[in-house]
C-alpha cells in the first residue's frame, strides 16, 4: 500500500484539515450534511484524495464546492464521462472535484481534490439521506463511519480496481470531526444516548417534539459515531406523502408525490411464544486473522449458547472461514444429545488462524445443499472484517432469498455496512452490529428470537385511491416481518390530487399460518416540506434494485436506466459520480502533480475504554413478550448481594451452560457440582424425597441462573425454556417443594443473602418450549 504517495506517519502535510456535520432529523430519516476543509500547505498543486465511508443505504444527494468564496455545485454524469472531464480540468490548472462510489462497494465513497493552488483553501461539501434503522430496544441508529479499515480482496479478484486506504494510529489522524444533531419530530423525544462523549440534550420545545444534541470537542477517530434516538411510541406507523417539483419532466420520479408508508407489526404474546421445532440453523463463523484475542473468545461462547439454545427436532450446522472454508458436518444434522456434544467439542478447538476473509465461497457452497423438507434454511453469518466484492455475495444472498433467511453481524468497528446490512435485507433477516461493549451473545439471542419466533409472510400491499390517481410501487416487495420490526415502502403517485382527498393501504399478510388484514387511511395531500429527502430514498432505492438486475441479467439498457435515474434525481449511483470544476484563472500545469491521500484512523490502535463524560451509551436489557416458565413470577423477588462466593463466576456461567443436556436438563455430575459450590452428599441432602434427581439438579441450575446471571437473562432465556419445559414434562407432583429446597440449599452457599421464591410454580399461564398455537392474532396499525 506505498503507491499514491501514502502519508506516512512522518508527513503531516495532509490537506483535510476539519469535517463538520450537521445531522437534521425528522421523525425516521435523517439528512446529513458533511463540510470538509481543505488546505494546501505545500509549495506546489496538489491532487487530494479521501477515501470514506458512508451507510450503505445512504442516498448521496449534493455535492458542491466553495473556493475563495465563490460556490460551485456539482452535477452527476455518467462516471466515465465525469472522469474524463475531471482529468482535462487537471491538466488545464482548473481545480475539480470528483465524488464517486467505489465499484467493489456501496459504502465507500473516494473523493479527489484536483489542482487545489499552493496554500490555497476550499470547503466541500457533502448531504446525504438515510433511514434510521430502529434497534431491538426501540431506539433508531445513526452511525457516522469515521473509520475505515483495508478492506481483504479474494485471491482470484482482480487488484487493480480495489480502492486503497491510507492507515494511521488514531491518534495522528490529522483532521477534526464536529457534529451537531438537530431532531424535529411527530413524536417526543425521550432520551439520546452515545458511544462516544456528546454534550447535554436541549430540549427545544416544551412537548420535547424537538431538540439538539452535539459531539463533545476532541473526537479522536478511534471508533464510529453511534447515536441512539429515543422517542415516545416511535413503532406507531405512518403514510407520508411528500410532493416532487415543479419544473422537472412531467410524470418523472422527481415531479410526481411521493408515499413513504412505514409498517410496524405487534406481535401479541401468544404469537411470539409459538415457537415450531423445524428448522435449518447454519452457523457461519469468521475465522480470520483478525478475529484474534477477546472476538473470538466471544465466538466461543456465542457458540456454545446458540448450541444449547436450538430445540429438539431442528437441523443445523456449523462454518468456519478465513482464505478457505470447512464445516464441523458433511451436511446438516439432525440435532440431538450425540450431535450438539460433538459440535461442542470442535467449537472449543476454533481459532483465528485461517488467514483472509473469503465469503464468497462457503455461501456459494451453503447454497449449493440440499434443501432439507419442511425446515426452512436460517443462515447466521459472524464477520469483523470486510470484503473487496461485497456486490458479489449480495447479489448470491438475493438469489437465494427465497430459500432462506439471513442474519448477520458486524463484530467491531471494522464491520461493513454494505456487507452487513446488505446480506441481511437481501436475506430477509435482521443485521446486528457489536461495537465497543457490546456483548455478541446478547445481539446474536436477540435475533435468534427472530429465527425462531413466527414472522409475517405472504405479505402484500394493496392501494384504494380515486379513478384519476394511480400508484407505482418503487420498493422491492416486502419478503417477511419480524416481531419489532419496521419496514418501509415508496410509491409514485401519478394524476390530479387534489387537497381534500383521503387514500388508503391494505396490507394482508399470513401470521402463525392465519391471515391477517388490516388497513390504514392517509391524506393525498403532499407534506409542504420541500427538502426532497423521501424522492431522494425512493429513487435510491429504485437504483439499487435496477443495480442488482443489471449484474445479473448483464443488460446494458439497466445500466442506462440507472444512468438517467441518477442524473434526473441527483442521486448517487455505481455508475455515476459527482463532478465539480472551478473555472477560475488556472494555468497549464507544467509538472506532475503531486497526490496526496488522506489517511483514516487504524483499527487496531482503537482505544475501547469507555469515555467520560456527556451521555454515556447504553442498552438496557431487552424484554421480549415470550412466555417465559412460570416459575418467572416466583423469581421475580430474587436477588443476590453483589458479595459473591470466591469461585470465577464467568466460568461457572459458561460450565453450567455447557452442561445441559440437549431436551433441556441437567444431570448430577462433578462439573455441576464446582458450579454449585456443593459437595455431592451437601446437594442429595436437601433434595426432597420422590424427587428424580435430575429435576432436582435442573431447578437448582435454574436458580443459580436467576440468581448470579439475572442481568444475562436475555442469553439463556431460550436455555431456562427448556429446561421449564422438561420439568413440566415430569408431571412433578410437588414441585414447589423443590424450589423451597433448593432456596435453602443456595442460601447455604451464599450466605448474606435471603432467597424469597413464590410457593407455587405452576402457573396456568404455562406454555411449553416450542409450544401451542396463538389464541388472537397481531394488529399492524
Amino acid at each position: 500500500m506505498d503507491s499514491c504517495g501514502l502519508i506516512t506517519e512522518g508527513c503531516t502535510q495532509v490537506p483535510l484539515k476539519s469535517v463538520d456535520v450537521e445531522v437534521q432529523v425528522k421523525g425516521f430519516v435523517a439528512t446529513v450534511t458533511s463540510t470538509l476543509q481543505y488546505v494546501n500547505e505545500e509549495e506546489s498543486p496538489v491532487e487530494a484524495t479521501f477515501v470514506f465511508p458512508l451507510p450503505a443505504e445512504a442516498a448521496v444527494c449534493h455535492f458542491s464546492a466553495n473556493v475563495s468564496g465563490q460556490e460551485v455545485v456539482a452535477e452527476v454524469h455518467s462516471k466515465q464521462e465525469a472522469q474524463e472531464k475531471y482529468e482535462d480540468a487537471l491538466s488545464s490548472g482548473q481545480l475539480a472535484f470528483l465524488l464517486e462510489e467505489s465499484d467493489e462497494s456501496p459504502d465507500i465513497f473516494r473523493l479527489a481534490v484536483g489542482s487545489l493552488p499552493s496554500k490555497e483553501s476550499a470547503t466541500v461539501t457533502l448531504i446525504y439521506v438515510i433511514e434510521l434503522t430502529v434497534e431491538a430496544d426501540h431506539g433508531l441508529r445513526f452511525c457516522l463511519p469515521a473509520v475505515l479499515n483495508p478492506r481483504y480482496t479474494p485471491s482470484d479478484m482482480d487488484l487493480s480496481p480495489v480502492t486503497e486506504v491510507t492507515v494511521v494510529t488514531a491518534s495522528l489522524v490529522p483532521y477534526t470531526l464536529s457534529l451537531r444533531v438537530h431532531i424535529i419530530s411527530p413524536l417526543s423525544v425521550s432520551k439520546v444516548e452515545s458511544n462516544c462523549s456528546l454534550e447535554q440534550l436541549i430540549y427545544l420545545t416544551t412537548d420535547h417534539t424537538e431538540a439538539e444534541v452535539s459531539l463533545s470537542p476532541g473526537h479522536k477517530f478511534d471508533r464510529d459515531v453511534e447515536i441512539l434516538l429515543y422517542y415516545q411510541n416511535t413503532h406507531q406507523p405512518t403514510a407520508i406523502v411528500e410532493a416532487g417539483l415543479n419544473n422537472t419532466k412531467c410524470g418523472s420520479l422527481m415531479s410526481d408525490p411521493v408515499i413513504m408508508l412505514s409498517l410496524y407489526p405487534e406481535f401479541p404474546p401468544e404469537v411470539a411464544s409459538s415457537f415450531g421445532k423445524r428448522g435449518e440453523f447454519i452457523f457461519l463463523m469468521d475465522q480470520s486473522g483478525s478475529m484474534q484475542g477477546s472476538s473470538i473468545i466471544s465466538a466461543r461462547e456465542t457458540l456454545l449458547l446458540l448450541l444449547k439454545s436450538l430445540p429438539l427436532g431442528c437441523y443445523f450446522n456449523i462454518y468456519g472461514f478465513g482464505s478457505d472454508f470447512q464445516s464441523f458436518f458433511p451436511k446438516s444434522v439432525e440435532y440431538t444429545q450425540k450431535t450438539m456434544e460433538e459440535a461442542m467439542k470442535k467449537v472449543a478447538a476454533i481459532n483465528a488462524d485461517m488467514g483472509g476473509t473469503e465469503l464468497l465461497k462457503p455461501l456459494k457452497h451453503i447454497y449449493s445443499e440440499v434443501y432439507l423438507p419442511d425446515h426452512p434454511r436460517q443462515v447466521f453469518v459472524f464477520t469483523d472484517g470486510d470484503v473487496g466484492n461485497v456486490k458479489d455475495i449480495l447479489d448470491l444472498v438475493r438469489m437465494h432469498s427465497r430459500s432462506h433467511r439471513c442474519f448477520t453481524f458486524g463484530i467491531g468497528q471494522g464491520a461493513s455496512t454494505a456487507l452487513v446490512t446488505g446480506m441481511a435485507k437481501e436475506g430477509g433477516g435482521i443485521a446486528q452490529f457489536i461495537k465497543s461493549k457490546d456483548r455478541l451473545q446478547l445481539k446474536v439471542m436477540q435475533s435468534l428470537s427472530f429465527a425462531l419466533e413466527p414472522s409475517a409472510v405472504d405479505i402484500t400491499v394493496k392501494w384504494t385511491v380515486p379513478d384519476d390517481v394511480s400508484i407505482t410501487m418503487l420498493s422491492p416487495a416486502l419478503k417477511v416481518l419480524f416481531k419489532g420490526q419496521r419496514a418501509i415502502l415508496y410509491s409514485q403517485l401519478s394524476g390530479k390530487i387534489s387537497g381534500g382527498v383521503k387514500g388508503a393501504v391494505t396490507v394482508q399478510y399470513t401470521l402463525a399460518e392465519q391471515p391477517v388484514t388490516n388497513q390504514l387511511n392517509f391524506s393525498l395531500k403532499p407534506a409542504e416540506d420541500k427538502g426532497l429527502g423521501i424522492h431522494r430514498l425512493a429513487a435510491r432505492t429504485l437504483i439499487q434494485s435496477l443495480e442488482m438486475k443489471e449484474r445479473e441479467t448483464k443488460d446494458k439498457s439497466l445500466r442506462k436506466k440507472v444512468v438517467d435515474l441518477s442524473v434526473q434525481s441527483g442521486v448517487s449511483s455505481s455508475f455515476t459520480a459527482f463532478l465539480a470544476v472551478h473555472k477560475g484563472s488556472g494555468q497549464p500545469v507544467a509538472r506532475p502533480m503531486v497526490r496526496r491521500t488522506v489517511p483514516v484512523a487504524d483499527r487496531c490502535s482503537y482505544n475501547q475504554a469507555p469515555t467520560s463524560g456527556g451521555i454515556s451509551y447504553r442498552r438496557a436489557p431487552i424484554r421480549h413478550t415470550i412466555e417465559e416458565w412460570d416459575m418467572e413470577s416466583s423469581f421475580n423477588e430474587f436477588s443476590l448481594h453483589e458479595q459473591r462466593s470466591s469461585f470465577d463466576q464467568k466460568d461457572s456461567y459458561l460450565e453450567l451452560i455447557s452442561l445441559q443436556k440437549a431436551v433441556g436438563n441437567w444431570e448430577l455430575e462433578t462439573g455441576l457440582l464446582k458450579v454449585f459450590g456443593l459437595t455431592e452428599e451437601e446437594l442429595t441432602q436437601q433434595k426432597p424425597a420422590q424427587v428424580d434427581s435430575a429435576v432436582w439438579v435442573t431447578v437448582v441450575a435454574l436458580i443459580w441462573l436467576h440468581g448470579f446471571k439475572k442481568a444475562e437473562q436475555e442469553e439463556w432465556k431460550f436455555i431456562a425454556m427448556k429446561a421449564t419445559s422438561w420439568i413440566h414434562s415430569q408431571k412433578v407432583g410437588n414441585l414447589s417443594e423443590c424450589v423451597q429446597a433448593g432456596n435453602v440449599l443456595l442460601k447455604s452457599q451464599v450466605k448474606e443473602e435471603s432467597l424469597g421464591l413464590g410457593s407455587d410454580l405452576r402457573c396456568p399461564r404455562h406454555r411449553p418450549f416450542l409450544g401451542s398455537k396463538p389464541k388472537r392474532l397481531c394488529t399492524l396499525f
